[in-house]
Formats: C-alpha cells, structure tokens, sequence
C-alpha cells in the first residue's frame, strides 16, 4: 500500500496535438436555452475531473484512445448540445448553439504507472498539471469547447443508444412568471470582502496556500460523534462531518467573534416532493441553503449548535426554495455566490464516475480533482491501512490557517498524515 510520504514519481508526458470530436451521426442544429440555475453567475467555470484505469486481460489488443474517441463521437448524438457552444443571449441569459463543433480530446503518453503513482492520485491530485493539459483558448465557457462523460461508457461497451435517453427540458427550473423571492438565500447575499478574507479568495496568495486531503474512516467519525448529544446521534455521517468542519475551519480562521460566518450545502433537488425531475435530466437540479452564525458562538459552542444548524437546511430544501432561487436569478441578476467567511460543502460519494466503464472496469479513482478556498467535498472510494473504507475531504487554506485546522482536527484525534490507496 502506498502511503502519502512516499517519495513522488518522476515521469514525463507527450502530448499530441488537440483535436475536435464531432458527433458521429447528423444532429439538429438549433439554439437551447439554459435554466436559470444552470446559467447563475456562481457556475459560469469548467469542473476538472479525473478518472485513473487500471489495464485489463480483455482489453489487451485494444487501442484506449480509439476506443474513447468512437464512443464519445456516438455519445455526442444524444447529448449533441455538449458538441456546441455556450452564447450569451439577451439580460446575460445564456443558451447552447448547437453547431456540431465538437468537444476538446488530447492524446497523450505518460511514462508511469498506477502504482507507482500510489495515493498521489487522490485529491489533490499532485500531478494534475501533467494530467490535464489546459488548451489555450478553451478555459473560458462562452464560445468554448463543452464536454460530454455520460453514456460514453456504455457505447464503449457496444451498446447502440444509452439506457437511459438523455432528457433537455431545462425550462422546469427556470423563474415563475411574475417571478418572486420567497425564501432567503443568505448564500446570494452580496457582501464586500474585508482586508483579512479577502486573502482566502485572491489568487495572488496561491503560493501561499497549502492543499491537503483528510481521511475520516470508522474510528475518526467515531470520535467525532462523540461530541454530539444523544438526540442528534441519527444524523447522517454527511451532516456530522459537514458541522464538524465547518466548526473546525472557523476556529483555524481566529476572526473577530462578531463576524458572520456561513455554511453552505450542496443539495440535490432530484427525488425531492413536488419536484418533478426527469429520469435523464441533464442539467443542474442542485441548490445551497446556507446556515449562518457568528463566529464567536459557533466556536464556543458544542458540536452539537453546529449540527442543528445543518440539519435545518435539508428542511429547507423543497420545490419552494429552488423556485425561489430561479427567480432570485432573473430579479438580481444572476448574482454570485458569496465568499466572504462561506464555507461550500458537497457530498460527491454518490456522483458515480468512478463507475464508468469504459472496458476496463471502474476507474481506481474517478472525481474531482481537488478544493477551493471556499469550497470541498467528500469523496469515496479509498481505505486506510487497516482495509477500512472512508470518506476523503480535501481542504485549501492559507498555510498558518491550514497548520491551525489540522491541530484543531489532531485534537480531535484525527491524524495527518494518513496511509491511504483506493479501494480498488
């Protein structure tokens, strides 16, 4: 099993020159319209990804690019708006031309294997740049190459059309007419950055902030529960971890006491009562209802103060508040998320693409590929040195700030450095 103090692997990588895939068959060329969900300020960024296989017997005489390539070209049928471009239409709303253009594929040859590179590719990912090769011109979202992951694995696998048929209809979260804000959305609340956060946002500090991942298996949440009162102890594992970082993120930052600090959590309106999402909707059906509290008290406070500060977010997570927030959209002009003192959480364990199967089984890790100041996630799919599986939380912080958060966590008797691989 690799551990994370092993020595890191040097490796070179060729590219070959970018090229376009284009869907393999004729599609409509027509322009869509994005929801107002999908189109918020907040988004407007690519979400880097990766996704590393293991070679397979079955596989041997097979060329992966080929393979990748032929089933993407078939995937772009079906998902043809991915083979478009974002425009932007009137009062910044934004829609999809379907031009057929294609999306972005390199080619390259790295000289390393999944061993040797060892828990290195768990977020954040130290090889990332070799990994992933920004196209000049490709980084922005107007006018820029789209991507296409779903169904890819199936039509690799020989399948004709995807099981299950992708479904546009993004008008089911855009504003109510007349639009209305009915709930509130502390997480669109515009606020001017003071001189001391405005250091966990600019990108000039990046060679000051250090990005680590936290493991937290069966003995860490243990611990942790330990400090939540009994009527609480039915709280998902999410929840509790979700408060528990909040809590210990804002101790590390030492603000004033009276500051407002915010939580919000990724929540994903699929399923919920009185929304009727598609099976095989494809755009974004995910929402963040924010808890708020001074910083002083949350500190100060038991475990527990965070925790109900969570809980009562799932509660306000229904068909009214996405609604609300499709309207915030149209009346505020697509504000930003708020980063001032927020934390953004999200429970990417279910996302499922480390289940693609592109003929080589699942992917030995397949996600995101790190943090944001302001943001992190929990990610499946490692063990530590005992077998025990768990969840992996990435977190990028200012290096004193980091140094802080990871005493505060040691305190709680959550180690760092851990021995980790993938479960696969």
């Amino acid at each position: 099993m690799a551990s994370s103090l092993s020595s890191p692997p040097r490796f070179s990588v060729k590219r070959r020159e970018p090229q376009l895939i284009v869907p393999s068959k004729p599609i409509p060329h027509e322009i869509k319209q994005l929801s107002d969900i999908d189109d918020q300020q907040g988004l407007r960024f690519h979400f880097p990804f990766v996704m590393f296989y293991r070679s397979h017997p079955s596989m041997k005489r097979e060329d992966p690019v080929k393979v990748i390539k032929e089933a993407l070209g078939k995937a772009l049928v079906f998902y043809y708006p991915f083979a478009g471009r974002i425009i932007e239409g009137p009062r910044s709303k934004l829609l999809v031309d379907c031009t057929g253009e294609g999306i972005l594929f390199v080619e390259a040859d790295a000289d390393v294997t999944i061993d040797q590179l060892g828990d290195s590719i768990k977020p954040p990912c130290s090889y990332i740049e070799e990994f992933l090769h920004d196209v000049p011109g490709s980084s922005g979202v107007l006018g820029c190459p789209l991507l296409a992951v779903d169904s890819v694995g199936e039509l690799a696998l020989g399948a004709s059309t995807p099981s299950l048929l992708p479904v546009w209809e993004r008008e089911i979260f855009n504003a109510r007419n007349p639009p209305r804000v009915t709930c509130v959305h502390y997480e669109y609340e515009q606020l001017t950055h003071t001189e001391a956060s405005i250091v966990m946002t600019l990108r000039e500090h990046e060679k000051d902030m250090a990005h680590r991942s936290f493991f937290f298996g069966p003995s860490e949440l243990k611990s942790i529960r330990k400090h939540i009162p009994p009527h609480l102890q039915k709280c998902s594992n999410f929840e509790v971890l979700a408060s528990f970082l909040w809590r210990s993120r804002t101790i590390a930052l030492q603000l004033d006491p009276n500051e407002v600090v915010r939580l919000s959590v990724m929540i994903n309106v699929r399923g919920r009562q009185g929304l009727k999402v598609p099976s095989g909707y494809y755009g974004n059906a995910f929402a963040y209802p924010t808890a708020i509290s001074k910083a002083g008290l949350l500190c100060q406070s038991p475990l527990g103060y965070a925790l109900e500060l969570v809980t009562r977010l799932k509660t306000q997570m229904n068909e009214e508040y996405i609604k609300s927030a499709a309207d915030l959209m149209v009346l505020k002009g697509r504000p930003p998320y708020t980063t001032v003192w927020s934390f953004l959480i999200a429970d990417v364990t279910r996302l499922g693409l480390g289940d693609s199967d592109f003929g080589w089984r699942k992917a030995v890790y397949g996600g995101l590929i790190g943090a944001r100041p302001c943001a992190s996630y929990h990610v499946s799919g490692f063990k530590n040195s005992y077998g025990e599986e768990g969840i992996l939380v990435p977190m990028l912080l200012p290096l004193p700030i980091m140094n802080r958060f990871q005493q505060e966590l040691l305190s709680n008797g959550i180690e760092y450095p851990r021995k980790i691989a993938p479960r696969l």
